[in-house]
């Protein structure tokens, strides 16, 4: 299971080796470790993890023994369809200690140097005595937010909707947090309000179209990301055009009304000969149902 190396290629030429310090680590994790996970996930239906409740204060102090993924889609697509298992979410960490001391298992000799909680080697550090084993991580960043993404289901909507995309505890400004945006592929073509609603006025369009309403915070969002860009792939010369427009902070309540936008992600076609657009009615959202949609509709 590796990264894309043209994604994390483009990514290190754009912004260079460390961006994270700067704007941070959701993105490079995303890239590195979200996407790759994400891909390896859509082939099974359940994975087990190590998370503990006592493991980060901050995200994970409600994390269940068993539950469906927030944040990922199993085999058969859709919400519901991956079983997360987090089989040792209630035993704390100095009863895993314990059990790998009189086991003798093999640890990291990283530990024993004060690293607790060990990530990628640029965004981790010893800890302090008396400070917790999570704050060797994203140090830089706000508490509530220290996930990289491949748990990321942990963070409450509430906090989520008021830090920006990396953790850094930014408050909204203009309606609109500021996160890394997705769905970015130059197959694909970001509306802007003007443009949708152009759009959404055509009684007859040259070409058919394809749009995503989203939020880049949005899990859901996340979790087609990557369905949705092989998509506009595959539709490179089908004569469809595959766009997104950004339908939360100041743009939501217009979407709500005029768009039929009722939760994230919502999936709309315009046909050629209609202004009326026809909303993707299915939890589905792997490429096959996407196509089987666009293709029932052309």
């Amino acid at each position: 299971m590796f990264p894309d190396a043209v994604e994390v290629q483009a990514l290190v030429r754009s912004k260079g080796l460390f961006s994270f310090y700067e704007d941070g680590h959701q993105e490079c994790c995303r890239v590195r470790k979200v996407r790759p996970l994400r891909r390896a996930l859509k082939e099974l239906r359940a994975w087990i993890t190590g998370q503990r409740k006592d493991q980060s204060p901050g995200t994970r102090t409600d994390v269940p023994v068993v539950q469906v993924d927030p944040a990922f889609e199993g085999k058969d697509g859709g919400i519901g369809s991956l079983v997360k298992w987090n089989p040792v979410a209630n035993v704390e960490g100095l009863h895993i200690w314990n059990f790998l001391r009189a086991m003798n298992v093999p640890v990291n000799t990283l530990h024993s140097r004060g690293y607790i909680s060990i990530g990628c080697e640029p965004c981790t550090r010893p800890v302090l005595p008396g400070q917790h084993e999570r704050e060797g991580r994203w140090w830089w960043e706000d508490a509530k937010a220290k996930e990289c993404g491949l748990h990321k289901g942990n963070i409450k909507q509430e906090e989520l909707s008021q830090v920006n995309g990396n953790g850094n505890g930014a408050m909204q400004t203009n309606g609109t947090a500021t996160v890394s945006d997705i769905f970015n592929s130059q197959n694909l073509i970001g509306l802007s309000r003007t443009g949708i609603e152009n759009l959404a006025r055509l009684n007859r369009r040259s070409e058919p179209w394809l749009v995503v309403l989203y939020a880049p915070w949005c899990n859901f969002c996340q979790a087609m990301e990557e369905s949705y860009l092989v998509l506009a792939e595959k539709l490179v010369d089908s004569g469809v055009k595959v766009g997104k427009f950004r339908a939360d902070g100041d743009q939501k309540a217009f979407a709500e009304k005029e768009l039929q936008l009722g939760s994230f992600p919502t999936i709309l076609f315009f046909p050629k000969h209609t202004s009326r657009p026809i909303k993707y009615p299915s939890e589905k959202r792997d490429v096959d149902s996407f196509m089987a949609f666009v293709n029932a509709l052309q």
